[in-house]
């Protein structure tokens, strides 16, 4: 969506909310966009663009590459993650338990949390007989297609809940009436068992289950995820074994934090 050109807000700082929107704009297997992308992308003027990825690339933000004429993410993007990362105890606290998991099911374990209309992958393991499809640190998923981002928006607070609802069905009208009914059985199977599933929505040969934390960590909601490839899927198996496996993880996970 294109950034506003006039916020309501006098404070709003247009300038760093329009080269935010730049950086947002690189993608899994897009790692390089040209001035001409950029534009597109953000509706921005290319002089506006041209003055904002000059100034990018001379923070570190991004790096140009003279061959292709196009610019691709700079280390500073990545140094800037990190302390949000390190900060985050859980993932040093979670770590053995994903891998066992993820060994246990054949598939792969994660932690998540929202950014914007979307999950983050902060943590992920990987059984090592599980499928090429491994989610890893950074990368993003929809929320609204996925038992991540469906046991986000069952566990947030209903303020920040009905925000992301609302936001979700002005961003894809379309794709919300085509997800209502899942993610109403969702808020159902939630609200009976603790968890949600979701069978090839997003990925169609991956189905996963979703646990999340029922405290804030940080002020943030944190979603476990465990995912199997559907050739694994015996049937049952994500009711009666993914799902109780899962549950009890966060739970064993969420009593050693309250530890002293």
């Amino acid at each position: 969506m294109p950034p506003r050109s006039h916020h309501p807000d006098p404070d709003f700082a247009t300038t760093l909310a329009h080269g935010l929107a730049l950086l947002q704009c690189f993608r899994m297997g897009e790692t390089t966009l040209s001035n001409k992308a950029l534009a597109e992308r953000t509706g921005l003027s290319k002089a506006t663009v041209s003055r904002l990825t000059y100034t990018l690339a001379a923070r570190g933000l991004l790096q140009y590459d003279a061959d292709l004429r196009r610019y691709r993410l700079g280390s500073t993007a990545l140094a800037l993650a990190y302390p949000l990362l390190a900060s985050l105890n859980i993932r040093q606290i979670a770590r053995s338990r994903m891998a066992r998991l993820a060994d246990r099911v054949g598939g792969s374990v994660s932690l998540g949390m929202r950014d914007r209309l979307q999950m983050v992958y902060v943590e992920s393991s990987r059984g090592h007989e599980s499928s090429a499809f491994r989610p890893d640190i950074g990368g993003s998923l929809p929320m609204l297609t996925t038992a991540m981002g469906r046991a986000w928006l069952c566990q947030a607070p209903q303020a920040q809940r009905e925000t992301a609802l609302d936001a979700l069905r002005a961003a894809d009208a379309e794709q919300w009436h085509s997800q209502q009914a899942g993610w109403e059985e969702a808020r159902r199977t939630f609200a009976a068992h603790g968890y949600c599933a979701c069978e090839a929505a997003w990925l169609n040969d991956v189905y996963a289950v979703a646990v999340p934390m029922r405290q804030a960590v940080d002020g943030e909601t944190l979603v476990f995820n465990c995912g199997v490839p559907r050739a694994r899927l015996t049937p049952g198996k994500l009711e009666r074994e993914m799902a109780p496996l899962l549950l009890h993880m966060v739970r064993e996970i969420e009593a050693e934090l309250e530890r002293p």
